[in-house]
């Protein structure tokens, strides 16, 4: 049995942090991502955790800090959200271009402008070309344990790239829950020691880090990066094995919900997926043959399994919070229609939803009217308008 608690996501996260026991954590400040490293901080203060905290004066400095401590053999981390995560974008990039595996927290918060604190996903669908493998939480106890197997993962030596976890600002980094905590002993155990192949301080081996990379060697640099995404895969479903033999607690590319007979299907992630299985109960109870898939990896995007997953139904909806303003949809829902095309899967007629911008509430009433739509859709097979905005005044 693990340990009961009542938690908030942003406490869960910073416990994670503590059991951990990073080498580096460097942060600075940004709603709703700032209690993580202010509970940590305690910790450090308290001589619970043997971190050195790196207070620094900006999110690109933190990302900076945390580049050169990985970079010198030690394991970082930090946590941010929104216009911090954009401050860091260059550093992001150089993160994964240099296969340093730090563990990022990212609260999910709307990207200015306008200036907007409340939830969406603009800002880490922002970054997802960045080379970060992305792994999104449902609620609390995902948060948790995300962040319990994101090292593992990074880490992997066929891996070797930052990881970023995402969560719902305020909808669960503030909201308290019930959540089940693995003890300290086991997490230790669990997540290991980091011990790189290659390290800055290694005074035997001494090799460079982010050196000038011209034309004979970016390319085969950037293809090897490129592979080390396609074999998280595999590694992200091992860690997750271990981690259900430890926890009981069962992880994978994605969550399917009722999924087995159903004729139609909204696909989204992290908190909402709550709401959107509040009202699948509610259709079921009517007879109605609705499901759920939640995608929990977005990096690497689990093609094959999607498109396999997604087959089978008549009608799909995709249900996006962070436009792309290309005037063809929203970032998930392009990559599952690229998934089905390119996969020739042609069966199943599939709509987008911008949704929940800026922290719009958005209620069992508004899933109701995509389930709603995907029925007709299934029942006529005619599509009226692929991309929709859901709980916005037109």
């Amino acid at each position: 049995m693990g340990i009961r608690e009542r938690l908030s996501g942003n406490e869960a996260t910073a416990i994670a942090m503590k059991q951990i026991n990073p080498d580096v954590v460097a942060a600075f400040p940004i709603t709703p991502s700032t209690e993580i490293p202010q509970y940590f901080s305690s910790f450090v203060a308290d001589g619970v955790v043997d971190t050195e905290f790196i207070a620094v004066e900006s999110e690109h400095s933190a990302m900076s800090a945390c580049i050169g401590a990985q970079a010198a053999g030690g394991r970082a981390m930090t946590a941010t959200s929104a216009n911090g995560l954009a401050y860091m974008w260059e550093a992001l990039y150089i993160a994964a271009s240099s296969r340093l595996p730090i563990v990022l927290a990212a609260v999910n918060r709307a990207l200015s402008g306008p200036i907007n604190i409340h939830n969406d996903h603009s800002d880490t669908m922002g970054a997802r070309d960045s080379g970060w493998i992305q792994i999104y939480s449902e609620n609390n106890q995902e948060a948790y344990d995300n962040m319990l197997m994101a090292h593992r993962i990074g880490e992997h030596p066929d891996v070797m790239l930052p990881v970023m976890v995402c969560q719902d600002g305020f909808i669960t980094s503030h909201a308290i829950e019930n959540i089940e905590l693995v003890e300290d002993e086991k997490v230790k155990a669990f997540v290991g020691e980091y011990k790189p192949a290659q390290y800055l301080l290694d005074r035997e081996n001494p090799i460079s880090v982010g050196p000038l990379d011209l034309q004979m060697h970016y390319f085969e640099h950037k293809r090897q990066q490129a592979q080390a995404m396609a074999n998280a895969k595999k590694v992200i479903l091992e860690v997750a094995e271990e981690f259900y033999k430890l926890t009981g607690r069962k992880y994978g590319l994605f969550e399917e919900y009722k999924t087995d007979d159903a004729d139609v299907a909204i696909v989204v992630m992290n908190s909402t997926a709550g709401t959107v299985k509040y009202v699948v109960d509610q259709y079921r109870a009517k007879g109605l043959k609705v499901g759920l898939i939640k995608p929990r990896v977005f990096r690497p995007f689990p093609v094959d399994e999607l498109a396999e997953a997604l087959s089978k139904f008549k009608a799909v909806a995709v249900l996006d919070k962070a436009d792309s303003f290309n005037a063809a949809g929203g970032p998930l829902f392009t990559e599952i229609t690229s998934a089905l095309f390119t996969k020739g899967i042609f069966g199943p007629k599939v709509i987008n939803y911008i949704f929940g911008l800026g922290g719009r509430d958005v209620k069992a009433d508004d899933i109701q009217v995509a389930y709603d739509k995907l029925l007709e859709i299934a029942s006529t097979g005619k599509v009226d308008s692929v991309y929709n905005y859901l709980g916005v005044r037109e």
